[in-house]
Protein backbone atom coordinates (compact mmCIF):
# COMPACT_ATOMS: atom_id res chain seq x y z
CA UNK A 1 0.00 0.00 0.00
CA UNK A 2 1.01 3.53 -1.31
CA UNK A 3 1.53 5.71 1.74
CA UNK A 4 -0.46 9.25 1.64
CA UNK A 5 2.68 11.20 0.94
CA UNK A 6 6.33 10.08 0.29
CA UNK A 7 9.62 11.44 -1.29
CA UNK A 8 10.41 11.73 -4.62
CA UNK A 9 14.06 10.90 -5.92
CA UNK A 10 15.93 11.41 -8.76
CA UNK A 11 19.52 10.32 -9.22
CA UNK A 12 19.56 9.37 -5.61
CA UNK A 13 19.10 12.94 -4.98
CA UNK A 14 15.46 14.04 -3.29
CA UNK A 15 13.50 15.95 -6.11
CA UNK A 16 10.12 16.56 -4.06
CA UNK A 17 7.43 15.16 -2.51
CA UNK A 18 4.11 13.65 -3.34
CA UNK A 19 0.86 13.78 -1.93
CA UNK A 20 -2.32 11.80 -1.96
CA UNK A 21 -5.13 13.95 -2.89
CA UNK A 22 -8.45 12.87 -4.81
CA UNK A 23 -7.45 11.87 -8.36
CA UNK A 24 -4.31 10.63 -7.13
CA UNK A 25 -0.91 12.36 -6.27
CA UNK A 26 -0.23 15.78 -6.52
CA UNK A 27 3.82 16.54 -6.93
CA UNK A 28 5.36 19.61 -5.13
CA UNK A 29 8.81 20.43 -6.40
CA UNK A 30 11.97 20.71 -3.86
CA UNK A 31 14.85 20.73 -6.85
CA UNK A 32 14.48 23.99 -8.84
CA UNK A 33 14.83 21.79 -12.00
CA UNK A 34 11.68 19.81 -11.53
CA UNK A 35 9.66 23.11 -10.86
CA UNK A 36 7.71 22.33 -13.91
CA UNK A 37 5.89 19.62 -12.30
CA UNK A 38 4.88 21.73 -8.94
CA UNK A 39 1.68 21.17 -7.85
CA UNK A 40 0.71 18.79 -11.20
CA UNK A 41 -1.39 15.56 -10.13
CA UNK A 42 -0.85 12.40 -11.63
CA UNK A 43 -3.22 9.68 -11.40
CA UNK A 44 -0.65 6.93 -9.76
CA UNK A 45 2.63 6.96 -8.03
CA UNK A 46 3.90 5.27 -11.45
CA UNK A 47 2.87 7.99 -13.48
CA UNK A 48 4.52 10.56 -11.59
CA UNK A 49 7.65 8.58 -11.43
CA UNK A 50 7.80 7.99 -14.74
CA UNK A 51 7.84 12.20 -15.39
CA UNK A 52 10.40 12.65 -13.04
CA UNK A 53 12.32 10.44 -14.64
CA UNK A 54 11.95 11.23 -17.88
CA UNK A 55 12.64 15.19 -16.78
CA UNK A 56 15.76 14.25 -15.15
CA UNK A 57 17.31 12.44 -17.89
CA UNK A 58 16.49 15.03 -20.27
CA UNK A 59 18.24 17.55 -17.71
CA UNK A 60 21.53 15.67 -17.45
CA UNK A 61 22.00 15.63 -21.18
CA UNK A 62 21.43 19.32 -21.32
CA UNK A 63 23.60 20.00 -18.64
CA UNK A 64 25.99 18.00 -19.61
CA UNK A 65 25.30 19.42 -23.14
CA UNK A 66 26.45 23.14 -21.92
CA UNK A 67 29.55 21.81 -19.43
CA UNK A 68 27.34 22.54 -16.27
CA UNK A 69 29.36 21.58 -13.06
CA UNK A 70 26.18 20.22 -11.80
CA UNK A 71 26.72 16.94 -13.65
CA UNK A 72 28.16 15.41 -10.56
CA UNK A 73 25.56 16.25 -8.04
CA UNK A 74 23.03 13.74 -10.77
CA UNK A 75 24.69 10.66 -10.44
Amino acid sequence: MVDDRFIVEADRQVVGVAVKVRGGFRFFASDPDFNELESKTFPRARAMAKRVAELARARRGSKRRTGSETVSTLQ
